[in-house]
């Protein structure tokens, strides 16, 4: 398809003013590329609060060319198991939150996260171009993905004519890291919004996510008994040999259920080999594709559990559980596939959608009740590794996908009463 014609199918079917407005943004491109160069250049891993403090600086600036009122929401400590068993606190960056229009008939939640998962210390910290690739942390997931939101937002508020749509926008600083801290802010965004938009990359290729398996993370702190292995080596209650036996058993549980899949990330425990280790912490991620087959896996670790604290001289405490609940392809995602779908068309994109293991913060809104597409950043790959990729041209094709899903649901081509018909 033309360009011509995919400019005249959106003036007619979105109306007055948005040819402009497409043309605008196509304009960007150049500029997302470099404001996204400029944020990747900050690190602001998860743990990292002086770099995330900086980045928030700059999202501050960007945002607030955007009418409403901002604001930055301190977030309470997480707890975190430490090698020993015992429970650490951890400190958080700050959300930054935009209302705009609250009173409006129409709510949209859009989210996205400034924190990678890249510490200081790593050696991935500069972005760099190789013709229409920009390679760097954080290029695609997801500071690309805040720059073509606030893109999409500021076509959006050029569009001609007063506004039925308002919405708010949560930027927040623990993503990678499950979403502890930001949970709760997810939660009431998500409950008072008709539908979400969320800005974690799409696929290299273009296509989006339209469903998710849910994730749980657990620490077990296991506590034995330590004892002399010389003199008293039958005195002992050996914790590591508890946490080796349950990530035993946990591991065999994977094939027991379509979709479910059991994890063992660590074992932190022992010291010298001249003494029955007293404590241990057992690590492991559960992800399931649904809320039943949650539900199983979250019996099943319980079980394992009970079998742990069942052993002589040896008890387990478990940390944890499902931060993340499966986001299933029901009628109400169905629905915003197909908004999408629509949107992408009038772009001369023919937009494909997948499910995926991973999980984002489009799993805390739909958990809400809240609708959502979660990849509407740029297309990209290489996350959460030194490969980590976006491609330059799908800046402003994205931020125009996302532009015209606004603009439908504010002109009514995408009726919000139909995600509860």
């Amino acid at each position: 398809m033309s360009a011509d014609k995919i400019k005249a199918l959106a003036s007619t079917e979105w109306g007055a003013g948005v040819e402009q407005l497409l043309d605008d943004l196509d304009a960007q491109t150049e500029a997302l590329a470099a404001r996204t160069e400029a944020w990747s250049s900050i690190n602001s891993g998860s743990f990292e609060l002086a770099g995330l403090a900086r980045m928030r600086g700059r999202l501050l600036d960007a945002v607030s060319v955007l009418p409403g009122a901002v604001a930055e929401v301190a977030l309470a400590p997480s707890e975190r198991i430490r090698p020993d068993g015992e429970v650490a606190h951890i400190e958080h960056g700050a959300s930054i939150r935009l209302r705009v229009r609250p009173e409006a008939p129409i709510q949209i939640a859009l989210t996205g996260h400034y924190d990678t998962v890249f510490p200081a210390a790593h050696a991935f910290q500069k972005p760099w171009r190789e013709g229409d690739v920009m390679h760097g942390p954080g290029v695609a997931d997801m500071k690309g993905g805040i720059a073509v939101m606030l893109a999409a937002l500021q076509a959006f508020e050029r569009l001609p004519g007063d506004k039925r749509v308002g919405y708010e926008v949560l930027l927040s600083p623990d993503e990678e890291i499950g979403s502890l801290a930001s949970a709760p802010l997810l939660a009431e965004l998500g409950k008072h919004a008709h539908l979400g938009m969320t800005y974690e990359p799409a696929m290299a290729d273009g296509a989006l996510v339209d469903a998710r398996k849910g994730s749980a993370n657990y620490s077990l702190a296991i506590s034995g008994r330590a004892a002399h292995v010389g003199r008293a080596f039958q005195d002992g209650r050996n914790a590591v040999i508890a946490a080796a036996d349950a990530a035993v058993a946990l591991n065999t549980l994977n094939g027991q259920r379509d979709g479910v899949t059991f994890n063992i990330g660590a074992i932190d425990g022992g010291s010298a080999v001249n003494v029955v280790p007293e404590r241990a912490v057992l690590r492991f991620n559960v992800r399931a594709p649904d809320s039943e087959s949650a539900s199983w896996g979250e019996a099943q670790v319980h079980r394992i559990v009970a079998d742990v604290n069942a052993r002589d001289g040896v008890s387990a405490h478990l940390h944890g559980g499902f931060t993340r609940a499966p986001k299933p392809l029901n009628a109400q995602q169905r629905t915003m596939v197909s908004w999408t779908h629509k949107a992408g068309q009038a772009l001369g994109l023919d937009l494909q959608f997948r499910p995926s293991g991973g999980v984002c913060e489009g799993n805390n809104l739909a958990a809400a009740g809240c609708p959502n597409i979660d990849t509407l950043g740029p297309c990209g790959g290489g996350l959460h590794s030194d490969q980590e990729f976006a491609l330059i041209p799908s800046f402003t094709e994205r931020a125009k996908l996302s532009f015209l899903l606004l603009t439908g649901v504010e002109r009514g081509l995408f009726d919000v009463r139909s995600l509860n018909a």
